[in-house]
């Protein structure tokens, strides 16, 4: 990916463990100045925690590293110092969308549209991480069809508005549009 390429967005989406954030990680190391936008927080369980600090050691030190899990528009037009920003993940970003607004389906969409026009609007490329969970299993209860819903509709508007949209399967990008970028081209 070439840094300095205004409205080059990136979509990377793949299953659990498929090797999506190793790709975006690897996109954005062509990059002198990137800002990593981390949507997980902190007070969730061990196992997130420990998920968390291994991601931070697989990024360089010098990155900037912003932790924001529902804001993403803001940081991304209020982001100045930097030559390319990595958003990971949307999935995190669905859930909490879920968490804070319910059943607000008005609040939710403004924020997906706020997020889109920023990515529309961006004055450096863009790399954004998320799970397609539309192949797996229709979960057994409501809350998880809402958020299957919800991520599968993030994903779509995210992927418009994207030129580069990306699967990752057992490690292996495939361009489902645009083209394959950088280091990453294996």
């Amino acid at each position: 990916m070439s840094s300095g390429s205004v409205r080059d967005v990136t979509l990377v989406l793949g299953g659990v463990r498929s090797g999506k954030s190793r790709y975006a990680l690897q996109l954005a190391s062509g990059a002198e100045r990137v800002t990593f936008l981390a949507t997980a927080e902190h007070r969730q369980d061990e196992e997130m925690k420990r998920k968390i600090a291994r991601h931070r050691t697989e990024r360089p030190e010098h990155w900037t590293t912003i932790e924001e899990p529902l804001n993403l528009a803001d940081v991304i037009l209020s982001a100045t110092d930097c030559d390319l920003l990595v958003v990971d993940c949307l999935t995190l970003f669905a859930g909490k969308l879920l968490e804070i607004h319910e059943n607000d389906a008005a609040a939710i969409g403004r924020n997906v549209d706020a997020l889109c026009a920023a990515l529309a609007s961006n004055r450096f490329p863009i790399v954004l991480v998320s799970n397609e969970v539309g192949s797996g299993v229709v979960p057994a209860f409501e809350m998880g069809r809402q958020y299957r819903d919800l991520l599968g509709e993030i994903n779509q508007r995210v992927a418009a508005v994207a030129n580069n949209v990306v699967l990752m399967v057992a490690g292996l990008p495939l361009a489902l549009k645009g083209t394959l970028q950088g280091k990453a081209d294996r």
